[in-house]
């Protein structure tokens, strides 16, 4: 017979809800911004607007990439890559995604590409399918060899736009809905080599729809452009749930912002 004590023990433990949070210091203005509850909206970015707004916007506005150079470097974070090709072409590192937390249902890995001449998907053509390719063969051979997952249960994806302006690609599995899954936020790596294998250049022709939250600046540069050119941008309607976009949000949190 199961003692009193042992069932409330259990319905103590059953009930301990676990709970994250991250510092950030110093919290800039541009952290700020980014972690504040907002409305979002969606922008058509043509190539002109890439070249013209986009751009001239990551010049001043992104995060530092130091933290990315450091791994690819292997001045940080060694200990945790789980592959590494290091072919300065189409070499990459494999490492968990420092939001997961270790258990297989939420299976969430990162390649970085060891180039640093590739910001997003907007860069990329014909020449770098054999990066992609070498990317999701021998990771997807990896996570089945380490994990015990098949291929057709991982999803390998791009976000655009990137929380970070050096290439990478996203490996989580299935049945995770992970932050940043949106269809107005990530790519699929399977699409994106086949979009390239049919069009060379895709990625500088095509017009790349994204989502921008209400006080992001790249939001302000591409209205005052809109304004000049008698635009308007649209309201999304993919996005009803205003609290489900905080806790991708506050989910996102990246290592450059957790200096203690």
């Amino acid at each position: 017979m199961i003692s009193t004590q042992t069932l409330l023990a259990q319905q103590i433990q059953d009930s301990v809800v676990t709970l994250k949070i991250s510092r950030i210091y110093p919290a800039t203005e541009k952290h700020i911004i980014k972690y504040t509850e907002q409305m979002l909206f969606l922008i058509e970015e043509t190539p002109v607007d890439y070249i013209t707004i986009t751009l001239p916007y990551l010049k001043y506005e992104q995060f530092t990439l130091d933290w990315v150079y450091n791994i690819i470097e292997h001045k940080q974070e060694t200990e945790r890559i789980l592959y590494e090709d290091l072919d300065p072409k189409n070499g990459f590192i494999l490492l968990p995604d420092y939001k997961w937390n270790g258990q297989i249902e939420t299976l969430y890995l990162l390649a970085i590409v060891m180039r640093k001449d590739i910001k997003s998907i907007r860069d990329l053509d014909s020449n770098h399918l054999p990066l992609l390719e070498n990317i999701r063969s021998k990771s997807l051979e990896i996570i089945e060899k380490k994990y015990d997952i098949n291929s057709n249960q991982i999803r390998a994806y791009f976000h655009y736009q990137p929380s970070f302006y050096h290439l990478h690609v996203h490996f989580t599995i299935l049945k995770y809905k992970a932050p940043g899954i949106n269809c107005e936020k990530s790519h699929l790596l399977n699409n994106v080599i086949d979009n390239i294998k049919m069009i060379p250049d895709y990625y500088q022709r095509a017009i790349l729809t994204f989502s921008v939250r209400e006080m992001d600046k790249l939001r302000h540069a591409f209205k005052a452009s809109r304004k000049a050119a008698n635009k308007t941008e649209t309201p999304s309607t993919a996005i009803d749930d205003v609290k489900e976009v905080k806790i991708e949000d506050e989910n996102d949190i990246k290592p450059e912002d957790k200096k203690l």
